[in-house]
């Protein structure tokens, strides 16, 4: 298991057994890409070739072991990892499929900073099921049919359709305020996720050469983060639940919402070939039980969050940012056309940074598990998107949320209960993505009080809209009476 975030610390010492590389050196970029690309599959073949562990389903005839590779901090995973875990569905559901074929079923998880070791443990036949984000999914791709281990993708966690799991931020108080600014900076990322793929994006649209414009230091999220604070990175680009974790311990301000971008960004759940063709009754059973704790996530969000805090470490208020009811990603297991579109475009970006060669997403994709596991109601729930209302506020010794229609009703309402909030989430007027309310920027425009995720977006509002001006949360909060 990971180590835990304890107090006020910021990140945990990296265990011994999983320690993360040093920070790459800020060598030539196109150089550095082609050393990274061409060691990738020789580290990948060596796992596999390498005598450490035994096969992922280890079975005598009567007991089958199954491996389940998932990332427990990567929070937008839960339902097929953390949270699963914790309510114990899928060992329910193999108990259920034990009594059917007379055999016994146990399951190993296995927690994983990122997607890439379980990638390489997967080609290796040690792992069967893996989560990861959309980026590590097509690198999961690629190397499996390279190494002749082929995965496909069988369904979602959690996704968010414009973006926004993905965050650059800055050091709280920090001068930057734009893409701009970053210009022969020193940036932190994790070369080939989908955080790096956001910060690529987002630096070209702004006219920024991602390779040569600024410092890219390729880290661990957890490695980035302290760099973050010791001043080595200037920013850092990253996934849940790292930017906001980040917000939440006043030790980092968003600079720019990943939610701009307009692009699709999930999280989903990876099968090796082999192991699906020899169990396809095991996918069924892992995919039903995903579903099971899906419906908990929605039906019980407060509770959900608690679990996966109670079992990361990281703060509830945090988790409920992501994954609660309007949190940040959607959760829902369906393979929806949007998010395999998404995909097909994040194959040009890898292939660019030199991290992957051609991968067929239409074969990598196959819902054939997850359309089993839903009958007849599939097509209905891959076809809808609805998503509750981000506008949502927690107070202090309650194990409910209360929702609002609008920032000006929950700033009355925390207005009314202040020093009894313990979180309040409101969604950035122009991307929709959803910050804390005391961390996001407030501007004043009219009769109106809007939020903003990231200076930029304010700095944009303010510009087009005069006679708006920026204000403090407390000010808003006075105003808001």
């Amino acid at each position: 298991m990971s180590s835990r975030f304890t107090g006020s610390p910021l990140v945990p010492s990296p265990s011994p057994s999983r320690r993360p590389p040093a920070p790459s050196s800020v060598a030539p970029r196109a150089a550095r890409r082609r050393v990274l690309a061409a060691a990738l599959p020789a580290v990948l073949l060596a796992a596999s070739l390498s005598g450490c562990g035994s096969a992922a389903d280890a079975s005598d005839g009567k007991t089958v072991t199954v491996t389940v590779g998932y990332q427990s901090k990567t929070i937008n995973t839960v339902t097929a990892g953390t949270l699963l875990r914790s309510l114990g569905f899928f060992e329910r559901a193999l108990r259920a499929q034990g009594k059917r074929d007379g055999r016994t079923y146990k399951v190993r998880w296995q927690d994983y900073a990122t997607g890439a070791p379980i990638t390489a443990q997967m080609v290796a036949g040690k792992v069967d099921i893996g989560s990861m984000g959309d980026f590590p999914l097509l690198i999961n791709a690629a190397r499996g049919r390279q190494l002749h281990a082929p995965t496909r993708l069988v369904s979602v966690t959690g996704y968010n359709l414009r973006g926004a799991l993905n965050t650059i931020v800055t050091k709280s108080g920090s001068g930057l305020r734009s893409l701009a600014d970053l210009r022969g900076k020193t940036v932190s990322s994790s070369v080939g996720s989908a955080s790096d793929g956001t910060l690529v994006r987002a630096l070209r649209q702004a006219g920024i050469d991602p390779e040569a414009d600024i410092h890219k230091l390729n880290q661990q999220p957890a490695v980035g983060a302290s760099a973050l604070q010791s001043g080595s990175a200037d920013a850092l680009s990253q996934f849940v639940a790292w930017p906001g974790l980040l917000a939440f311990q006043g030790k980092a301000q968003a600079l720019y919402d990943g939610g701009a971008l307009g692009l699709p960004t999930f999280h989903g759940v990876t099968v090796r070939d082999a192991f699906a063709a020899q169990r396809p009754a095991v996918v069924k059973a892992f995919l039903t039980a995903q579903r099971e704790a899906t419906r908990a996530l929605r039906t019980h969000p407060v509770d959900a969050a608690r679990r996966v805090a109670e079992a990361t470490g990281l703060p509830p208020e945090v988790v409920y940012l992501y994954n609660g009811a309007g949190g940040l990603a959607t959760f829902d297991p369906t393979l929806k056309p949007q998010l395999v579109a998404a995909l097909k475009k994040d194959v040009t970006v890898l292939r660019a940074a030199e991290l992957t060669g051609p991968v067929n997403v239409d074969s990598f994709v196959n819902d054939r598990y997850v359309k089993q596991s839903y009958g007849s109601g599939y097509a209905r729930a891959r076809s809808s998107t609805a998503h509750p209302s981000p506008d949502e506020v927690w107070l202090r010794g309650e194990d409910r949320t209360h929702s609002f229609t609008g920032p000006d009703a929950l700033l009355r309402f925390a207005a009314a209960h202040h020093g009894k909030v313990r979180a309040a989430y409101v969604a950035d007027t122009t991307t929709g993505t959803r910050w804390f309310a005391d961390k996001s920027v407030w501007v004043r425009d009219g009769a109106r009080l809007l939020p903003f995720a990231a200076r930029a977006t304010a700095d944009a509002w303010t510009r087009k809209h005069r006679g708006a001006h920026p204000l403090s949360y407390a000010a808003a909060l006075e105003q808001a009476r």
